[in-house]
């Protein structure tokens, strides 16, 4: 599962939210623009790897007397790295101009792209794609309910999160105890809770649009905070799709 970047603090009273909706509109159009850049290099990479062995032998190394194949160092890094750009991204976010961001979430997304393809040679295609299609679904449903409700999602978003520190716990947990029951407990539980994350996140971001609107943040921090919105509604939809799949995919032979 994918960390999540909290910017809680760079929102305004939801009650100007609720007059100021159109000023934000095009903030957040552009938020998802880059959010769908985002989710198209991960594909074009995932494409690319999955369907290229040469590619994929970077990746992977195999021990001829073991007849076992593992992950390369390289492969390691692929696996690891995403972590690293998110905590570069949300820790460095004061001292990062926004191209700087937006180079590295891009470079982000493309090695979360070449990781994915690990799932497209194990997963069916067909299962892929419906997981693929019921997330964006799911996503699209709850990011309308976030842009469009007049009730302040604050309270719900806190309970979210607890729910997101409760499940990456149990998925730490399962690790060792290898409970398929749990591990499906666990993957329901996940799907709920970035759902519910997805509305509340779209509604810190149209609070920050209308936070630049009214100068209460400058338009520099507004487009920066608007390339980690990009990031966290990429994370939302992507661990739906993963926890989607480790519920209904359907395995290769």
């Amino acid at each position: 599962m994918n960390n999540q970047h909290n910017f809680t603090n760079y929102t305004v009273e939801s009650s100007k939210v609720n007059v100021t909706g159109s000023l934000s509109s095009t903030y957040i159009a552009n938020v998802f623009m880059w959010m769908f850049a985002a989710l198209g290099v991960s594909t074009v990479f995932a494409l690319l790897f999955a369907n290229s062995p040469a590619l994929m032998e970077y990746l992977i190394t195999f021990n001829p007397s073991t007849g076992r194949g593992g992950l390369s160092i390289l492969g390691y890094v692929v696996m690891f790295a995403p972590i690293g750009f998110v905590l570069l991204m949300s820790f460095a976010f004061q001292r990062l101009s926004a191209p700087a961001l937006i180079g590295l979430f891009m470079a982000y997304s493309a090695i979360n792209g070449i990781s994915f393809s690990f799932i497209l040679l194990t997963y069916t295609t067909s299962s892929v794609i419906g997981c693929f299609a019921s997330a964006a679904a799911m996503f699209g449903v709850m990011a309308v309910m976030g842009y469009t409700t007049k009730k302040d999602l604050t309270s719900f978003g806190r309970i979210m999160t607890m729910g997101l520190i409760g499940v990456v716990i149990a998925m730490v947990i399962n690790m060792f105890l290898k409970s398929n029951t749990m591990g499906y407990l666990v993957s329901v539980i996940g799907v709920i809770v970035f759902t519910g994350l997805t509305a509340w996140d779209v509604q810190k971001l149209k609070n920050i649009g209308a936070g630049v609107e009214y100068g209460e943040i400058s338009a520099n921090d507004g487009k920066k905070l608007g390339i980690l919105g990009a990031l966290t509604l990429y994370l939302d939809f992507i661990n739906i799709f993963l926890l989607l799949l480790r519920l209904f995919g359907g395995r290769k032979d």
